[in-house]
């Protein structure tokens, strides 16, 4: 079996397609008199607490012997046949199951029952099936002699977090299969229901977070910690982390299909309701995740946009947010419904009107050039109010840093302000300033950016030029680092590129080693030495005077030289 796809025959039922008795899948070459058998399944209803009946068994084992192909029904719970199904000797191929939708708490509605011509255990392809789809159950009955029902195997799920996800059971003779199928699927959604129950206590979101990875464990375990660092940020409650070593990616699905499975298994029994990728996805990569786990799909960029949209205050803030968000949407938009979505007429088939898609990315460019409209307004008054700040001889000093290094708590440190703060990835969105006041009665502005990540989204840089500008009138750069970070090195080279990219590597810079005051003095010393920088702890203003001479000595130099 397995191999889920969708034949150029394959279209949603319709009550006319029902009226004929449809075959689905591998037909060609079959006489009208198989046909005719075929059809007569769908005449068959299996009893509602029946895995499968021995006379419907009986009808598929002797027609899948005649024609030399697996043949398969899928039984809705009322027990009436909803598809009837020819594949080839090996696998079937299931038809568009988007008419029999799953939810949270409930399996597809539909169990899945076909023939093996020969004498094998259920396949991965059988279990990939059971669980991608959502299947109540998938049977596999053995074809043996001339064309009688020989051992019957059927998988279901088991929602249980930790555990395979599924079970497989095996009878030697159908006459011996006892199973009350409706109670079954009663107590196995019930248990799916009780744990969605038990995790959906705080209403948020859960997720199961998945990195694809050519290049070393390492690196890849690395950046699925900072994943999750940014899942938690975002409000959702991650329920694994899982990472698969791969040769090459995956076109269609980023993933082998036999791991999308896997996956499904893992959301179930941990009650997930979405995947996050820690690569970036096509859109194409999206909707395929999507359509075969029915689950949200997001990968990387997608959440630290969401992040954004969370945390934006100021207008400024909001457009930037609102403007990446369209331009990662623009290319992702897709119509799951294309039926009659054209107006068309005259030669070439060509008409007035335009299909929903084109309209909705029509909308989107208007609302993009509308945005870039009055990005472009906010960097005139910020010309505008550099202009002012130069006349009032006022150096401008710019925090930067990877995100939750500290940069606000240092900001709050050095002016008594009382900018927000938390132990979060990008709790500081917005550009903030303020006031510095220097023991020699000098004054600068130093202003508080937004922090940096690595594999920055390109989206992201474009629509926070406006911010990131602010940093160009600099006169410092306060390069702030975590020395508690495990990847210390690794952040600094990631700012370093992001400032680069920027046209940035000129500035007079300043490394501000911030939590020194987890480290021991000999430690926070040597760390000092190595890199260049001074050691200061945020949380304690006596380690700060240190730093706020040697800013006031840089960038009185270089204002002036600036200046003349």
């Amino acid at each position: 079996m397995g191999k889920i796809g969708y034949f150029g025959n394959f279209t949603r039922p319709s009550s006319r397609l029902k009226k004929i008795e449809r075959i689905y899948g591998k037909t060609g070459g079959l006489k009208a008199a198989h046909l005719a058998n075929l059809q007569r399944l769908y005449r068959r209803r299996i009893p509602e607490k029946e895995i499968v009946s021995g006379e419907a068994a009986r009808l598929m084992t002797s027609l899948s012997f005649a024609i030399g192909r697996q043949v398969g029904i899928l039984v809705s719970r009322k027990g009436s046949v909803a598809f009837v199904v020819v594949g080839d000797s090996q696998r079937i191929w299931i038809p568009d199951l988007s008419n029999f939708r799953t939810g949270g708490n409930r399996l597809r509605g539909l169990r899945l029952i076909h023939t093996h011509l020969k004498d094998e255990a259920m396949s991965n392809e059988d279990i990939n099936d059971l669980m991608l789809l959502g299947l109540d159950l998938v049977a596999m009955v053995q074809v043996v002699g001339e064309g009688l029902p020989g051992a019957i195997s059927y998988a279901h799920i088991v929602p249980k977090e930790g555990e395979q996800g599924w079970t497989i059971s095996t009878v030697n003779d159908i006459g011996r299969l006892n199973v009350d199928f409706k109670g079954l699927i009663e107590a196995l959604e019930e248990e799916m229901s009780g744990s969605r129950r038990a995790h959906d206590v705080s209403g948020r979101e859960r997720a199961l977070l998945v990195g694809v990875n050519t290049g070393p464990r390492w690196r890849a375990e690395e950046a699925m910690d900072e994943l999750e660092e940014l899942a938690l940020s975002d409000g959702v409650q991650v329920a694994g982390k899982v990472i698969q070593q791969v040769k090459a990616i995956d076109a269609r699905f980023f993933i082998g299909r036999g791991k999308l499975g896997e996956l499904a298994s893992r959301c179930v029994s941990s009650a997930c309701t979405m995947i996050i990728f820690n690569n970036e996805l096509s859109p194409t990569q999206v909707r395929n995740l999507s359509n075969f786990t029915e689950l949200k799909i997001i990968d990387r960029s997608q959440l630290i946009l969401d992040i954004f949209a969370t945390r934006a205050v100021t207008r400024e803030g909001k457009i930037q947010v609102e403007l990446a968000q369209l331009k990662y949407t623009l290319p992702r938009l897709a119509e799951k419904n294309t039926a009659m979505s054209r107006l068309t007429g005259g030669i070439g088939g060509t008409g007035p009107g335009e299909t929903k898609l084109e309209m909705n990315k029509r909308r989107v460019r208007q609302r993009i050039a509308k945005l870039n409209s009055e990005l472009k307004e906010i960097r005139r008054q910020r010309v505008d109010r550099r202009r002012l700040r130069d006349q009032k001889s006022m150096p401008v000093i710019s925090i930067v840093g990877y995100t939750n290094a500290g940069k606000s708590t240092l900001l709050n440190a050095l002016t008594r302000s009382r900018v927000g703060t938390g132990s979060r990835l990008f709790e500081t969105l917005d550009p903030t300033s303020r006031r510095l006041r220097f023991p020699s009665e000098r004054e600068a502005v130093i202003t508080d950016t937004v922090g940096f990540i690595r594999d920055l989204p390109e989206s992201l840089m474009e629509a926070f030029s406006a911010t990131l500008e602010e940093l160009d009138e600099a006169d410092l750069l306060l390069h702030v680092i975590d020395v508690a970070s495990p990847r210390l090195e690794e952040r600094i080279k990631t700012v370093n590129t992001v400032l680069e990219r920027l046209g940035l590597q000129d500035k007079p810079l300043l490394l501000v080693l911030n939590k020194a005051d987890l480290l021991s003095s000999e430690q926070a010393g040597d760390l000092s030495q190595r890199l260049q920088g001074l050691a200061v702890s945020a949380v304690n203003p006596d380690s700060l005077p240190p730093l706020i001479e040697k800013i006031s000595e840089i960038i009185w130099l270089h204002f002036s030289i600036r200046r003349f």
